[in-house]
């Protein structure tokens, strides 16, 4: 498990943040991700994520946004930094993520258990 940290943390400092609208939520949705970086979010009930997803948000959304935003996973990270993965309102960092990066974000979620969040 220490490769999987050592990757995530590799793929965390390539994407670049950039500012997004405050209060925004419309890229918050249902996602999954790994178990390695899901053991760094709090543990929610299970009527807390039947909420969740009968609202179609993220378990972890609260009402100025995202509640686990310095540990949100890699997927979440990755929104509004690519061209594949645009922010609705049209936000972005000054230089998108490098293709590389992206690619090896997908191969890694791609290649690894995923749970939901």
């Amino acid at each position: 498990m220490s490769n999987n940290r050592n990757i995530i943390a590799r793929l965390r400092e390539s994407i670049p943040s950039f500012e997004c609208v405050p209060g925004c939520h419309d890229c918050c949705g249902p996602v999954t991700t790994s178990s390695e970086e899901m053991s760094r979010l709090p543990v929610k009930t299970d009527a807390e994520h039947d909420a969740a997803l009968e609202d179609l948000s993220c378990v972890h959304l609260g009402p100025n946004g995202c509640n686990v935003y310095a540990e949100r996973p890699l997927i979440c990270r990755l929104f509004g930094t690519t061209q594949n993965m645009p922010c609705p309102n049209d936000r972005r960092p000054e230089d998108m993520v490098d293709s590389e990066i992206e690619r090896q974000v997908h191969h890694y979620i791609a290649h690894t258990r995923q749970v939901l969040v």
